[in-house]
């Protein structure tokens, strides 16, 4: 307790950069987007930096569906976060693959590889969506190859954009379908797949989302202390990770209004 007070304290104090991801935002769910657009104003003004970890968007379908109302709000409250000065970096999840340079720099966003290593106020920290960590769930992993293969995502882009949001509303219901068939087990990161990660990056600090379990774990990495924090996501109340040079901790997001209970369908 001492200690997390310690870093509580700090992020009001000092430099801090945050994390978020797995936000789903889309225009049947009024809740989250708004508690996102409270966050930009409220919580990321002022930061060193914002990375979002994937799954922006509930699903993306090409850079050209311009009519998307909430596309069209995230574009703006986020550019005018970059254009205050804080830097806004964005690295892809498995719904919002297809998101590319045109709508990112309608953002003022910073497109990210996954997984990437940046220097988190001295400590080297690995950043990915956390979805290739899931390497028990062979029939995704498979999809996923396939998915992002330049010829698939190419031909998926050439196909009108109804059809195209027609196949991303069909494919979600499909991988919901696809989630009661699986154990939890699978669908969470595989430990061999997390230690690797670790050693291939040379880090000893993690952050990923996609699980949507929340928490920080604690490993040992070829007997160095190594540990990997969750995002949450934001179908319910949401929230961030806050880093300073004292450390990181998870916090709820702010909600825009008294009903903060309430959660999207």
């Amino acid at each position: 307790m001492r200690e997390r007070a310690t870093i509580s304290d700090a992020m009001s104090s000092t430099n801090r950069t945050l994390f978020i991801a797995d936000l789903h935002l889309a225009e049947a769910r009024p809740l989250a987007s708004g508690r996102f657009f409270h966050f930009l104003e409220d919580i990321a003004a002022g930061a060193d930096a914002l990375y979002i970890l994937g799954d922006l968007f509930e699903y993306w379908v090409g850079d050209d569906d311009v009519d998307a109302p909430i596309a069209r709000q995230a574009a703006e409250r986020i550019h005018a976060l970059t254009a205050a000065g804080t830097p806004v970096h964005f690295m892809h999840g498995n719904r919002d693959f297809l998101l590319a340079r045109r709508y990112a720099g309608s953002c003022g966003m910073t497109l990210l590889d996954d997984p990437v290593v940046v220097d988190l106020y001295g400590v080297p920290t690995l950043l990915t969506h956390g979805d290739t960590l899931c390497t028990d769930d062979r029939s995704y992993q498979r999809f996923r190859k396939f998915a992002r293969l330049p010829l698939v995502r190419g031909s998926l882009l050439a196909l009108p954009l109804g059809l195209r949001h027609a196949l991303a509303k069909s494919a979600r219901a499909g991988s919901e379908r696809a989630k009661t068939g699986k154990s939890c087990e699978i669908m969470d990161v595989n430990a061999d797949a997390v230690a690797d990660a670790f050693r291939r990056s040379g880090a000893l600090r993690m952050i990923h989302g996609h699980t949507h379990r929340p928490a920080r774990h604690l490993a040992t990495i070829d007997g160095k202390p190594a540990e990997r924090w969750v995002l949450p996501d934001w179908y319910g109340e949401g929230g961030y990770l806050a880093c300073t040079a004292q450390g990181c901790e998870l916090l709820p997001a702010p909600s825009p209004s008294k009903s903060g209970s309430a959660t999207d369908s």
